[in-house]
Protein backbone atom coordinates (compact mmCIF):
# COMPACT_ATOMS: atom_id res chain seq x y z
CA UNK A 1 0.00 0.00 0.00
CA UNK A 2 1.28 3.25 -0.80
CA UNK A 3 2.27 5.55 2.47
CA UNK A 4 1.33 8.42 1.50
CA UNK A 5 -2.25 7.63 1.35
CA UNK A 6 -4.54 8.49 4.46
CA UNK A 7 -5.06 5.17 5.06
CA UNK A 8 -1.90 3.87 5.70
CA UNK A 9 -1.62 4.01 9.32
CA UNK A 10 -4.17 1.75 9.82
CA UNK A 11 -3.72 -1.38 11.68
CA UNK A 12 -4.30 -4.78 9.72
CA UNK A 13 -7.62 -5.76 11.18
CA UNK A 14 -9.01 -2.70 8.54
CA UNK A 15 -7.52 -4.43 6.07
CA UNK A 16 -10.84 -5.26 4.03
CA UNK A 17 -11.65 -1.90 4.50
CA UNK A 18 -7.86 -0.44 3.14
CA UNK A 19 -8.63 -2.29 0.18
CA UNK A 20 -12.15 -1.12 -0.42
CA UNK A 21 -11.58 2.17 0.01
CA UNK A 22 -8.13 1.96 -2.28
CA UNK A 23 -9.77 0.08 -5.00
CA UNK A 24 -12.51 2.40 -5.26
CA UNK A 25 -10.41 5.44 -4.99
CA UNK A 26 -11.36 6.69 -1.61
CA UNK A 27 -7.86 7.55 0.03
CA UNK A 28 -8.89 10.88 0.49
CA UNK A 29 -9.57 12.66 4.09
CA UNK A 30 -12.19 14.50 2.76
CA UNK A 31 -13.78 12.21 0.97
CA UNK A 32 -13.75 9.75 3.85
CA UNK A 33 -15.24 12.27 6.52
CA UNK A 34 -18.32 12.99 4.40
CA UNK A 35 -19.47 9.83 3.59
CA UNK A 36 -23.35 9.44 4.99
CA UNK A 37 -23.95 6.62 7.57
CA UNK A 38 -26.34 5.63 4.15
CA UNK A 39 -23.09 5.41 2.41
CA UNK A 40 -21.43 3.60 5.03
CA UNK A 41 -24.40 1.08 4.60
CA UNK A 42 -24.10 0.85 0.80
CA UNK A 43 -20.02 -0.31 1.29
CA UNK A 44 -21.23 -2.68 3.83
CA UNK A 45 -23.67 -4.15 1.31
CA UNK A 46 -20.97 -3.96 -1.70
CA UNK A 47 -18.73 -5.38 0.45
CA UNK A 48 -19.15 -7.81 3.32
CA UNK A 49 -15.89 -8.05 4.51
CA UNK A 50 -16.21 -4.15 5.49
CA UNK A 51 -17.44 -3.78 9.08
CA UNK A 52 -19.87 -1.39 10.24
CA UNK A 53 -17.46 -0.77 13.55
CA UNK A 54 -14.15 -0.30 11.40
CA UNK A 55 -15.91 1.97 8.21
CA UNK A 56 -17.59 4.79 11.32
CA UNK A 57 -13.99 4.38 13.10
CA UNK A 58 -12.39 5.45 9.81
CA UNK A 59 -14.90 8.22 8.88
CA UNK A 60 -14.43 9.28 12.60
CA UNK A 61 -10.63 9.77 11.99
CA UNK A 62 -11.22 11.22 8.80
CA UNK A 63 -13.35 14.04 10.62
CA UNK A 64 -11.23 14.75 13.35
CA UNK A 65 -8.21 15.24 10.68
CA UNK A 66 -10.11 17.14 8.46
CA UNK A 67 -12.09 19.64 10.94
CA UNK A 68 -9.07 20.07 13.78
CA UNK A 69 -6.21 18.93 11.99
CA UNK A 70 -5.01 16.10 14.45
CA UNK A 71 -2.80 13.36 12.49
CA UNK A 72 -4.78 10.10 12.15
CA UNK A 73 -2.54 8.55 14.46
CA UNK A 74 -3.75 10.74 17.24
CA UNK A 75 -7.53 10.72 16.09
CA UNK A 76 -7.04 6.73 16.99
CA UNK A 77 -5.74 7.70 19.82
CA UNK A 78 -9.01 9.73 20.68
CA UNK A 79 -10.93 6.98 19.86
CA UNK A 80 -9.33 4.64 22.00
CA UNK A 81 -10.33 6.86 25.03
CA UNK A 82 -13.80 7.16 24.25
CA UNK A 83 -13.76 10.48 22.08
CA UNK A 84 -15.59 9.76 18.88
CA UNK A 85 -16.94 12.99 17.72
CA UNK A 86 -15.87 16.70 17.55
CA UNK A 87 -19.04 17.20 19.89
CA UNK A 88 -17.43 14.72 22.58
CA UNK A 89 -13.85 16.47 22.04
CA UNK A 90 -15.98 19.70 22.72
CA UNK A 91 -17.32 18.52 26.17
CA UNK A 92 -13.57 17.15 27.13
CA UNK A 93 -11.88 17.86 29.97
CA UNK A 94 -7.94 17.93 28.89
CA UNK A 95 -7.18 16.83 32.50
CA UNK A 96 -9.64 13.84 32.26
CA UNK A 97 -8.62 13.21 28.49
CA UNK A 98 -4.77 13.29 29.77
CA UNK A 99 -5.74 10.60 32.27
CA UNK A 100 -7.30 8.56 29.80
CA UNK A 101 -4.45 8.16 27.26
CA UNK A 102 -2.11 7.15 30.56
CA UNK A 103 -4.57 4.66 31.62
CA UNK A 104 -4.70 3.23 27.83
CA UNK A 105 -0.97 2.90 27.97
CA UNK A 106 -0.98 1.78 31.13
CA UNK A 107 -3.26 -0.68 30.07
CA UNK A 108 -1.64 -2.10 27.21
CA UNK A 109 1.89 -1.69 28.93
CA UNK A 110 3.03 0.36 25.84
CA UNK A 111 4.15 3.83 25.78
CA UNK A 112 2.44 5.88 22.55
CA UNK A 113 4.35 7.38 20.35
CA UNK A 114 2.35 9.99 20.21
CA UNK A 115 3.37 13.13 21.58
CA UNK A 116 0.12 14.81 23.45
CA UNK A 117 0.94 16.99 26.16
CA UNK A 118 -1.71 18.70 28.15
CA UNK A 119 -1.21 22.17 25.72
CA UNK A 120 -2.28 20.04 22.82
CA UNK A 121 -5.01 18.38 24.20
CA UNK A 122 -6.04 21.93 25.07
CA UNK A 123 -5.16 23.15 21.61
CA UNK A 124 -7.76 20.58 20.65
CA UNK A 125 -10.73 20.75 22.63
CA UNK A 126 -10.53 24.36 21.90
CA UNK A 127 -11.16 24.14 18.18
CA UNK A 128 -13.77 21.68 19.11
CA UNK A 129 -15.52 24.09 20.94
CA UNK A 130 -14.89 26.42 17.97
CA UNK A 131 -16.20 24.39 15.59
CA UNK A 132 -19.45 23.63 17.67
CA UNK A 133 -20.54 26.72 18.22
CA UNK A 134 -20.18 27.69 14.62
CA UNK A 135 -22.85 25.11 13.85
Amino acid sequence: MERETFLYFLPTNFRHEKSFFIQNNLTDFVKLSNLSDLDINEIQRKSSLCTLNNLKKIRAIAIFKKEIGISPPQAYLLLHCGISSVKSLSLSNPYELERKIGRLERTLRVKTQIDTTLTLLKEWIKKACHIEESI
